[in-house]
């Protein structure tokens, strides 16, 4: 997507420098960086301390992530060691895992001497696959979107209301919840986003809010707890949001505060839409509430928050009284009775083990 005049995806591979590249998410949007990942060390750092965030986004970066180690040493102990450090700095995203072990099923196989080349080139594959499905994403998304203005007033708008940070920041490009929105632009429909600012980071304030600035979308940024309002006053026509880990009957894990919002839309009447690509769905688990894990982050990210200080420079400042712990969980569960819809690569669907059985019949586990 576009930052100013120039084309960006989130993660890339500086063919001139040999080295991977990445925006760094944790200065926007008051800053635009750009910096180098080369040791498993950064790797490890950017995925675990939020460089880059967003499961689709956290696989692409494990994947380059292992294709750098084969370079550096290709031997069973250190594709083994690689795997289970990278494993280690998420636990609740999946498509870390999943990065993580098309790398190395692809990599045991081959001799020593074959597995940089390979897994630089099954890098690149991954990270423009993951481009190609949120395109797909947002093509089949633009059918609700369009099904909902066709029933508006010419040059109503349709008000979509969004939570975290699900746009082209947290994939490679296009991003899950944000592609129709960019494909409802572009086919002229007019839309207009409620920004959710989704505590206790704020990826809707800072990343949400950005990427809608630099496209040009009309938006609103509201307090996380303003969504229920606006949908009992008819100013939210859907919802759509990403997702972390959906299970293989249909239940959502994503940023902490989503299941609330599935919860007013279902009071409301208002459709509640989940955006993902298929390495998102975790086909061993089934119940997500019992089975996912939930990070539990620093309570700093609680206690503190960060932006721009009247002096111009970034700085984080505390909100809580001293001695004040904070309680972290990053994520939540929206269970599948909620979510009206799941928008694939492949289309859309119940949320259900049979939609999704449907959508993947070559993944299900009997």
């Amino acid at each position: 997507m576009k930052v100013g005049d120039k084309h960006y995806r989130s993660i890339w591979f500086n063919s001139e420098t040999g080295r991977v590249q990445i925006i760094d998410q944790r200065w926007l949007p008051h800053e635009f960086r750009v910096v180098d990942l080369v040791s498993r060390a950064d790797f490890a750092a950017s995925i675990r301390d939020m460089w880059v965030r967003g499961a689709p986004l956290i696989g692409a970066t494990a994947a380059f992530a292992m294709a750098a180690e084969m370079g550096r040493d290709p031997s069973d102990a250190n594709l083994d060691e690689a795997w289970e450090e990278l494993n280690a700095t998420r636990p609740t995203a999946i498509n870390l895992r999943w990065a993580l072990n098309e790398m190395r099923e692809l990599l045991r196989p081959l001799p020593l001497g074959d597995r940089a080349k390979a897994a630089h080139a099954r890098a690149l594959e991954i990270n423009d696959e993951d481009v190609e499905r949120n395109r797909m994403i947002g093509v089949h998304g633009l059918e609700i979107i369009r099904q909902i203005a066709a029933k508006k007033q010419p040059g109503e708008v349709v008000n979509i209301l969004t939570h975290c940070n699900a746009g082209w920041l947290a994939t490679v490009d296009w991003g899950t919840a944000t592609s129709p929105m960019y494909h409802a632009v572009a086919d002229g429909i007019p839309i207009h986003i409620w920004v959710d600012e989704t505590r206790p980071r704020n990826q809707g304030a800072l990343l949400t809010s950005w990427e809608m600035n630099s496209h040009d979308i009309p938006h609103h940024l509201i307090v996380d707890n303003a969504g229920g309002h606006l949908m009992q006053h008819g100013q939210v026509d859907l919802v759509i949001v990403g997702t972390d880990r959906t299970t293989a009957h249909g239940d959502v894990c994503n940023k902490i505060g989503t299941y609330l919002k599935a919860l007013a839309a279902k009071d409301n009447g208002v459709p509640f839409y989940v955006a993902l690509p298929s390495p998102t769905i975790d086909w061993t688990v089934k119940d997500g509430v019992a089975e996912i894990p939930i990070e539990e982050r620093d309570d700093n990210e609680v206690t503190h928050v960060q932006g721009k200080l009247p002096d111009g420079s970034i700085g984080s400042v505390q909100i809580s009284p001293d001695g004040t712990p904070g309680g972290n969980p990053a994520f939540d569960v929206t269970p599948r009775r909620l979510i009206t819809g799941l928008i694939t690569e492949r289309g859309i669907c119940e949320a259900s083990p049979e939609g999704l059985a449907a959508m993947f019949p070559e993944r299900v586990i009997s």
